[in-house]
């Protein structure tokens, strides 16, 4: 357990600046969700059975989170671990590498829960949420985030420098973005497509907020979960290897 003096102090570095921290996470999602969902929405008819501005709203949820977690894990990691040398600092204190890499990764997830929880809370206010079954997207937010904070530092241990963070937004987080759900339903794509996002850990996310935030069960819920569940595994795995090769070489 030592990785929570990891998660713990940048808490207490994050607590300085939580309010605009906050409000930058939320800038995005609102201006989706009001933007296009009551905007474009207004022109659009509904859905599933729900007004576009509802079915946003489960995919914003989502998505919110794995900015949240990829920019965390990535930039914020990167200097902590790169420019500040404060990884090289802890590690000379009685906790290893695996133990900061521990900590890095659940704090990247649980700053994108925050998030993703202000996220469903501006949601429910606006009166797009169902159900009290949208209570459980909440460890749907926990899992995509660590999913996203496991890719995000095998980005970190890959990068020579913050520039090269731009090619993953390019090649992985916005393709993600336009393909898993988001902003409307998968089945539209052409086939090719549809198996490309079905690959993608963002789809497994989206397909269990959405219908939860709509007061449904999620179909095959068990399957989304283990998707999430093996990219977050295998993710951690990846990135504590190639950290361990970076910095203990």
């Amino acid at each position: 357990m030592r990785f929570l003096h990891v998660w713990r102090r940048n808490l207490l570095v994050w607590r300085k600046l939580a309010i605009p921290s906050m409000l930058g996470n939320l800038a995005d999602p609102m201006l989706y969700m009001l933007g296009l969902g009551y905007g474009l929405g207004g022109m659009l008819p509904q859905i599933q059975g729900v007004s576009y501005v509802a079915f946003l709203a489960g995919g914003v949820v989502c998505s919110s989170t794995m900015f949240t977690a990829s920019f965390e894990s990535m930039y914020s990691a990167f200097s902590r671990m790169h420019v500040q040398r404060t990884w090289d600092a802890i590690i000379n204190a009685p906790l290893s590498l695996d133990d900061v890499v521990l900590g890095e990764w659940v704090w990247a997830a649980s700053k994108s829960v925050l998030s993703g929880c202000a996220v469903l809370v501006v949601a429910a206010a606006l009166g797009l949420v169902g159900s009290p079954l949208a209570l459980w997207i909440i460890p749907v937010i926990l899992l995509t985030g660590l999913v996203f904070s496991g890719l995000g530092l095998i980005v970190t241990a890959l990068s020579p420098s913050y520039d090269f963070f731009m090619y993953y937004f390019t090649l992985a987080i916005t393709p993600m973005m336009l393909l898993c759900g988001v902003f409307y339903p998968p089945e539209q794509l052409p086939g090719a497509a549809q198996m490309v996002a079905q690959a993608l850990p963002l789809t497994h996310a989206v397909a269990l907020s959405r219908p939860l935030m709509n007061g449904a069960l999620p179909d095959h819920a068990w399957l989304h979960v283990v998707v999430l569940i093996l990219y977050a595994g295998v993710s951690y795995g990846i990135a504590r290897h190639y950290l361990r090769k970076r910095i203990l070489k």
